[in-house]
């Protein structure tokens, strides 16, 4: 039998990516053009700007407002080059309103940068062309975000729109003093608080670097290298396959960044092994889905979200990072556990060693790949180097250790391809930013967030648990079909400051709100990963996200578990204290997986579950005496399964 790899695919699995990135990632669905002057019209335009973004990222970027105005207008442009105004519009050519908005998004841009000075100078007192523009810009990054991402985000903005214009009529601790359109516009346009503000920033630097890192990295065979790795880790173990896709999809998640390409990416290769193994339909949609969502969890990029909440928080992209580790880490654990407990369960057995690749083939083949990571990572951690810079470098060294070996050796061409790529790939993400900096000047121009906060702690009652869980519910709606990024910003403007109020340190209630904003994607009823996972598993959407909530249970409490121990982010802590809540916490987890299956060395009952579950909610905290608790629980557990098992096998009726 032929060894199994990535190259192992079923050939109309492609067609099945391809449909399901359409349907449940409408950052997909873009036009194909049939003329060939079209196609290379579009292909060296993206790759134009993809060199503007590199190059500026080496020898410095233009002035804020030229920089960010003319990043918007180049995503705007290509937006409505690729993204059709509906089902029915054309998708071979180009018709001649997309022409015009095209031309319309490059006029804000000149004239942002042919009347610069002055443009600056009206800050607060926008003439009448002001006004005019900006009005235009709003209109373009609305409609480019309903082309994208359909209507979630747009409805919100000119909800918020609509608060800035009326909220001096509405009551309560949400009424404001009122703004016309003038003053929205100043706001929005012309401040760097709006569209030209910090989620434009981020995007136009940070995460346009790393999306064509993670698009060069996969160009010259990163997403092959991590499934055979992880085959070859995993693949023989006991339930296998779902372990190999926990682990190739948490690698690849964190540099992607989308859980929906994620899961039609990893999910074709990893979801059949896991149907042919024995899981169910249900299952194995729910494992890739889970791991998918993790991976944004995950250092050292996180989607790049890290960058964003570094430069929200304003502090070190390391300080993020190191922070972010372990909560990951247990998350990822907690899946691995429950697949286990699943395996051990149904007695799933893994594949045959000799159908597997080999660890020291695989490293040898693609292992050097693995020189860039750990050069980024030296750059960000240790060499004092910018975020910007070192990802200039990340790229630079990708390309240079990939030609050093003929398997993973890029051509000129395949170079150019990865930057094209990561354009179209940025576009999406770029106008969520600009149409999410629409939410967020409103809100800072009316102060809806601070009123926000103190709505959810008066419903909260000032009690930290009850505001967690309040603040939990509103991250996952506010999230809900949105991309990972968007969801962030939004949860992080409007849900975090309730919990830095109550005194969490900003970066635990950022990373809180940040968890539940991507959980979002796995939690019916608009759970577009699991869904995802749905339609390559063949399993029920609904029943797979169910599924996916379930096996992400301990993602679940881990923020509860960092809240309540900030040791876990390793905030104002000591080493000793770090590593025991470490410990407790990863015993925790164990006791959910336990609780969740209902199997250790057999079937538990009910009430064991119960014991199991309140255990690991004992070990939330750092409080000696219930970790005691949660400990003593543990032990009654273990020696009762154990007793159980041994039991079991002694009466079990040996087959014929």
């Amino acid at each position: 039998m032929a060894k199994i790899t990535l190259d192992e695919m079923n050939p109309n699995m492609k067609a099945k990516q391809d449909e399901l990135l359409g349907k449940f990632e409408k950052e997909s669905k873009t036009r194909t053009f049939d003329h060939v002057l079209l196609v290379k019209l579009v292909y060296y335009l993206t790759i134009g700007i993809a060199l503007y973004h590199f190059i500026t990222s080496f020898i410095g970027y233009p002035a804020t407002h030229l920089h960010r105005s003319l990043h918007v207008a180049m995503m705007l442009f290509m937006t409505f080059f690729l993204y059709p105004l509906s089902k029915k519009a054309p998708r071979k050519t180009i018709p001649w309103y997309d022409i015009l908005f095209a031309l319309l998004s490059v006029s804000v841009a000149v004239y942002v940068w042919g009347d610069y000075i002055n443009f600056i100078n009206r800050m607060g007192s926008p003439n009448t062309m002001d006004v005019v523009m900006g009005t235009i810009l709003i209109v373009l990054v609305l409609e480019s975000s309903r082309r994208i991402s359909g209507w979630p985000l747009v409805i919100l903005s000119l909800l918020f729109l609509l608060y800035g214009l009326i909220g001096r009529n509405l009551p309560g601790i949400f009424m404001h003093r009122g703004y016309n359109w003038r003053a929205l516009v100043n706001h929005i346009f012309i401040n760097t608080e709006g569209i030209y503000g910090t989620s434009v920033d981020v995007a136009a630097s940070y995460i346009f670097l790393f999306i064509m890192f993670g698009t060069v990295m996969n160009k010259c065979g990163m997403g092959r290298f991590f499934n055979d790795l992880a085959l070859a880790f995993a693949g023989s173990t006991k339930g296998g396959p779902a372990k190999v896709a926990v682990i190739a999809s948490g690698f690849l998640g964190s540099i992607n960044g989308s859980a929906v390409a994620n899961v039609v990416t990893t999910g074709a290769f990893t979801i059949p092994l896991m149907k042919k193994t024995g899981y169910s339909k249900e299952f194995a949609g729910a494992v890739e889905s889970s791991a998918s969502v993790g991976g944004q969890l995950l250092p050292p990029i996180m989607g790049a979200a890290a960058f964003i909440m570094a430069e929200m928080l304003g502090v070190k992209y390391g300080t993020i990072v190191i922070s972010a580790t372990i909560p990951a880490l247990l998350y990822y654990l907690g899946i691995l556990v429950q697949v286990q407990l699943r395996a051990s369960k149904k007695n799933l057995q893994g594949i045959p060693k000799e159908d597997l690749p080999k660890v020291g083939d695989v490293m040898r083949e693609r292992g050097h790949l693995l020189i860039p990571i750990a050069f980024l990572l030296y750059m960000l951690l240790f060499s004092g180097a910018t975020v910007i810079f070192s990802a200039f470098w990340a790229i630079v060294a990708t390309i240079v250790v990939s030609m050093t070996r003929k398997s993973t050796r890029m051509t000129f061409t395949q170079i150019l391809d990865a930057f094209s790529e990561g354009t179209r790939s940025v576009v999406s993400v770029a106008v969520a930013c600009a149409v999410v900096g629409i939410i967020i000047g409103v809100v800072s121009l009316t102060g809806f967030g601070l009123n926000m906060a103190n709505a959810i702690i008066q419903l909260g009652q000032s009690n930290l648990m009850l505001t967690l869980l309040l603040t939990m519910v509103t991250c996952m709606i506010l999230g809900m079909g949105l991309p990972s990024i968007p969801a962030y910003l939004i949860t992080a403007t409007m849900a975090a400051p309730a919990l830095v109020k109550l005194g969490i340190p900003p970066l635990a209630a950022h990373m809180f709100v940040f968890y539940f904003a991507m959980f979002a994607n796995i939690t019916p009823p608009v759970a577009l990963a699991s869904f995802a996972a749905a339609g390559l598993s063949g399993g029920d959407p609904m029943k797979t996200g169910l599924q996916s909530v379930k096996l992400s249970l301990a993602g679940f409490i881990v923020p509860y578990m960092f809240i309540y121990n900030t040791a876990l982010l390793l905030i104002d802590t000591t080493p000793f204290i770090a590593i025991r809540v470490s410990i407790t916490a990863v015993i925790g987890v164990c006791m959910i997986g336990m609780a969740t299956e209902g199997y250790l060395f057999t079937n538990m009952n009910n009430i064991l579950r119960i014991l199991a579950f309140a255990g690991a909610l004992l070990l939330i905290t750092a409080n000696v005496v219930q970790d005691a608790i949660g400990l003593t629980l543990l032990v009654v557990i273990v020696l009762y399964q154990r007793h159980a098992g041994k039991k079991a096998k002694q009466n079990a009726v040996p087959q014929a």
